[in-house]
């Protein structure tokens, strides 16, 4: 008999009754330290107390009126993501899969509008994630994402993850835009270099193609910047974001420069729920927290203290962990055993990971964590390493 909750994931056999901080708590009162994060997702941690504040009292307000009216939390959060990024514009959504889909539709329209309506392809990676939608599986080709939904959607042309040269090779007049993560997450955490993303942006320049960007796990402070791309010191046209930009509240966005979403006019776009008053209170409450002055530089110095410290545990288990990856406060581990192993017991030891592909534990702690928290996830995996068989 299928189970009431539909069986799509492999869940573990707990159930969390509450956080406070970088911590969580099961239904047993056992704590664990939470370098998963809901996947990136719960950026300043569990229960914290601005982000409690501002829902608490949005909510003794109004939840919900419909993108029919004018909702003062979006024009405020857009006014403060444009101000802090390349982008013009902003067009909130639910998830990240609908602000990448949003991103899509803006390449596509802007073509369209520019009397091109054939350049409405898009090259993407090997090993990317964009979403579950139908196009974004489509996409990204993984089998994993594939099997068992065709027929697949048209308009997608894919190259290995970092080769310029298949990339320029794949360009044909029918090119709209270059779909890119600065940091391949589900694909393993594998950083695309500052020198290959200002080589994209370069590309899309000489071809007057779009540079979208997904940023939907490596942006809202992650890296130790508000986004990935900041790093390589270029503009894009479209950039999709999520995940901690709610803190935990349903919450995505789609930023595009005024060329890029010329073409997004009444009615061709929308969501019922995107932006609503809730949301955009919690978002607003996290940009408080992350914006602050000191805050960016202080998640580098934590980002480049796990490093170093994982660094150390490397050499130490050397058939266990066999390679470090990523930036700032978004690693990943390359496991010799299998990483499902490696994360089962990490979790027994009091440690939460997130798996990826090519055999990678992601570590996403909260933003907020510090030394103290730096020094207790390296012994966890010191004792995790020493108790798994390579």
């Amino acid at each position: 008999m299928i189970p009431v909750v539909m069986p799509t994931y492999a869940r573990a056999d707990i159930v969390f009754e509450r956080g406070d901080g970088p911590y969580l708590f099961d239904t047993d009162g056992r704590r664990y330290l939470d370098f998963a994060a809901g996947v990136a997702v719960t950026a300043l941690g569990h229960a914290h107390p601005h982000l409690n504040a501002a829902l608490m009292a949005q909510a003794g307000k109004v939840w919900h009126t419909s993108n029919l009216f004018r909702v003062a939390g979006q024009e405020s959060l857009a006014k403060r993501l444009t101000e802090n990024s390349f982008a013009d514009t902003v067009f909130f959504t639910n998830s990240g899969t609908e602000a990448w889909e949003c991103g899509l539709k803006v390449v596509r329209r802007h073509f369209y509008e520019a009397g091109q309506p054939e350049r409405n392809r898009v090259i993407t990676f090997e090993q990317s994630f964009h979403g579950r939608t139908l196009a974004a599986i489509s996409a990204a080709k993984q089998e994993k994402l594939i099997k068992g939904f065709a027929p697949l959607l048209d308009g997608f042309d894919q190259v290995a993850f970092g080769n310029l040269n298949e990339l320029r090779a794949a360009i044909t007049p029918e090119t709209a835009a270059i779909c890119l993560e600065p940091i391949q997450g589900e694909g393993g955490i594998r950083p695309a270099s500052i020198e290959f993303m200002r080589a994209v942006r370069e590309i899309c320049d000489e071809f007057g193609l779009l540079m979208f960007l997904d940023e939907i796990q490596s942006g809202m402070g992650r890296t130790g910047k508000l986004f990935a791309h900041e790093w390589a010191g270029i503009k894009p046209d479209v950039v999709a974001v999520a995940k901690g930009i709610g803190g935990g509240f349903p919450l995505g966005a789609c930023l595009a420069t005024e060329a890029a979403a010329s073409g997004m006019t009444a009615g061709t776009h929308g969501s019922t729920y995107g932006g609503n008053p809730l949301a955009t209170a919690v978002g607003n409450a996290v940009l408080d927290v992350i914006l602050e002055p000191g805050f960016l530089e202080k998640v580098q110095r934590t980002g480049a203290l796990l490093h170093s410290r994982l660094e150390g545990l490397l050499a130490k288990h050397p058939t266990v962990f066999t390679e470090l990856r990523g930036q700032g406060l978004m690693l990943g581990l390359k496991c010799g055993p299998a990483v499902g192993d490696v994360i089962a017991k990490a979790r027994a030891n009091g440690l939460l990971g997130v798996p990826a592909g090519d055999n990678v534990m992601r570590l996403l702690p909260p933003l907020i964590i510090g030394e103290a928290e730096v020094a207790e996830a390296v012994a966890i995996l010191d004792r995790t390493a020493a108790e798994v068989k390579p």
